[in-house]
């Protein structure tokens, strides 16, 4: 039984390692993705912290409000980028040939998952260091910033599952990349720049209590703005983050099975 755990934690950190020194040898490709979020957070703290005055805001700085959104889209070519390495397994063989070792047929879809959750904890590492230049304050401290990059952690872990899900049903880069855009009306059917009180149109405000993204907003924003004062939407965000890894991790499992009897 332990020969048999060591040998599924070696094969994970195997395939992790494979798909981290990819992401290393073509970093340019996710560039872009990152300076875009990190334009978006300019753009948004420069046209619109003006609306910080508002009742509903309490003095907070719009700086440290909009800062979630950043990290939250950067994993659309962030992490979203695990599917589309295991699209380019698929085209050249090499997932059949894996298929054909002992390698553990969990650890292959867990690596390129891995990969991509550490990628978009380094991003939002560096999104939050540009914002501590712009001036983000911080509430909650140095265990703020943990909770939000251990926040985001999860959210990498849930959409890079997502997205080696998709990569291994569809089977082709375009279909697995069309796949990951259902996540940019999740970010904005959102309390993306406003808090819910805010929200005017009804449909909005029930598309935003049923949106997972609101709550990981919520909790983001209560270390960066109130501290640890209100602990029950940290420990939500923490709670639906868990949810939504516990079914993207599945859903990317089943695909796995579902691509190894087709092939």
């Amino acid at each position: 039984m332990n020969e048999t755990k060591s040998s599924f934690a070696m094969d994970t950190l195997v395939m992790t390692k494979r798909s981290l020194i990819t992401i290393l040898r073509n970093p340019l490709i996710f560039v872009p993705n990152l300076a875009i979020s990190m334009f978006f957070l300019f753009v948004y703290e420069a046209g619109l912290s003006g609306i910080a005055n508002l009742p509903a805001f309490e003095g907070a700085n719009y700086l440290a409000f909009i800062l979630p959104v950043s990290i939250v889209s950067a994993a659309i070519g962030g992490a979203g980028g695990a599917g589309q390495a295991l699209v380019k397994d698929l085209d050249n063989g090499f997932f059949s040939r894996l298929l054909l070792t002992p390698t553990s047929r969990l650890a292959i879809v867990l690596g390129p998952i891995i990969a991509g959750m550490l990628q978009l904890v380094i991003q939002a590492g560096l999104i939050i260091a540009v914002g501590f230049l712009l001036g983000l304050e911080v509430a909650g401290g140095a265990m703020g910033v943990l909770v939000v990059l251990l926040l985001t952690l999860g959210w990498g872990l849930a959409f890079a599952g997502y997205s080696v899900g998709i990569a291994l049903r569809a089977k082709n880069a375009q279909s697995a990349q069309a796949g990951t855009f259902i996540f940019f009306p999740l970010i904005f059917l959102s309390t993306t720049f406003v808090p819910y009180e805010l929200i005017e149109a009804q449909w909005l405000k029930a598309a935003a209590a049923i949106n997972p993204v609101t709550y990981l907003f919520e909790a983001m924003r209560t270390v960066l703005i109130d501290g640890f004062g209100e602990p029950w939407p940290i420990i939500l965000g923490f709670l639906v983050i868990a949810g939504l890894c516990l079914i993207t991790i599945t859903f990317s499992a089943v695909s796995a099975k579902r691509a190894v009897s087709t092939d």
